[in-house]
């Protein structure tokens, strides 16, 4: 079934949000399961996609820490500059599939037991990369309950673009420098001590005891290195953090809510980006590429979101939906716009 769509408003140019309005009174978080498109799945496939299961989500943690110890390896083994910026990219989209699994948890998708979950969540893919589950997990449901509205959290990610080639330009270069790792970093340690405001101020458990669980997973981690031999290898994991995982972060918020058609529409307002096998190791891992489908049923585990959008697309579903193949297309779109129509984007 072809789900009937509205009529389109334009991208946005701006931050003028006014219409946001009328919007946000008619979205809650219990209606992901309640639109057309669910017609499409019988009640059995909407079982067996939603079903956890603990095995496959251990496969998608062993493979991202697979992939930094390969990284951690080749340099290892060729120690010359070709290797190290190799490895820096894999790690860094590593680092990025940790935090896809990190939000995984945040939806109580990781794994069957909550308590688990949320333990495996944190140690495993949240404190390594300097993340943390449970401030993570009110921030990002809201985000749901609220995409495209004023209280939409995520919405200054989505909103600037499309920019002008050279303003995507300069993103890029001061994520590939560092300067947005170094801005990233300061504001996270001002967040974890409790000294931020606004936006980015803690909403608990703020202080020197929030970083408990980022020095023990990194001491770790630059332990077995030492053990190993090779302590200057931690350097790429810092040096990831600081470079290409801003990067890979970067592109994917801009694929997964930028350039929409229509706000309003839920076929619409979400980006499923069609990823080939080397964006799916640097910029789309752990099924994270599906966003058009996650958002539809947030409560759907990472490894069946390929199976439901297969699904939607064969049986009619998704003819008129976001639905881009490539992230160098979604570049193009979001660096489309004049540089005239460019006043304040940087």
């Amino acid at each position: 079934m072809v789900r009937r769509r509205r009529s389109r408003t334009p991208a946005l140019p701006c931050r003028r949000t006014g219409w946001l309005n009328e919007l946000g009174a008619r979205r809650y978080p219990g209606r992901v399961m309640a639109e057309r498109w669910r017609d499409a799945l019988s009640d059995a496939e909407m079982a067996d996609l939603m079903r956890i299961r603990d095995a496959r989500a251990w496969v998608s943690i062993a493979v991202d820490w697979a992939l930094v110890a390969a990284a951690f390896a080749l340099v290892a083994r060729w120690p010359n500059p070709l290797t190290v910026v190799l490895a820096i990219f894999v790690i860094g989209g590593r680092q990025l599939g940790l935090a896809v699994l990190m939000h995984e948890a945040s939806h109580r998708t990781l794994l069957r037991d909550r308590r688990w979950n949320d333990v495996v969540g944190n140690w495993i893919c949240a404190y390594p990369i300097w993340s943390d589950l449970y401030p993570y997990r009110p921030y990002h449901l809201r985000h749901h309950a609220k995409n495209w509205t004023e209280d939409d959290p995520d919405l200054a990610l989505a909103m600037p673009f499309p920019v002008s080639r050279a303003s995507m330009r300069r993103k890029i270069l001061r994520d590939l420098s560092g300067r947005t790792g170094w801005k990233r970093l300061r504001a996270t340690v001002r967040r974890d001590l409790g000294i931020s405001k606004g936006r980015a101020k803690r909403n608990f458990d703020a202080g020197v005891e929030a970083l408990k669980g980022v020095v023990i997973t990194n001491v770790i981690l630059l332990g077995i290195l030492v053990a190993l031999g090779h302590p200057a290898l931690y350097l790429l994991w810092v040096g990831a953090w600081l470079t290409t995982y801003s990067l890979a972060m970067r592109i994917r918020s801009i694929a997964e809510h930028g350039m929409v058609a229509d706000p309003r529409d839920d076929m619409q307002n979400s980006r499923t980006t069609i990823a080939r096998w080397w964006e799916r190791l640097l910029l789309a891992p752990n099924r994270v590429n599906f966003h058009l489908e996650h958002h539809l049923v947030m409560a759907m585990p990472h490894y069946s979101l390929p199976r439901m959008h297969r699904l939607l697309r064969e049986r009619g579903v998704l003819e008129d939906a976001n639905v881009t193949r490539g992230y160098l297309e979604v570049l193009r779109l979001a660096s489309a716009a004049p540089p005239s129509a460019l006043a304040t984007a940087d």
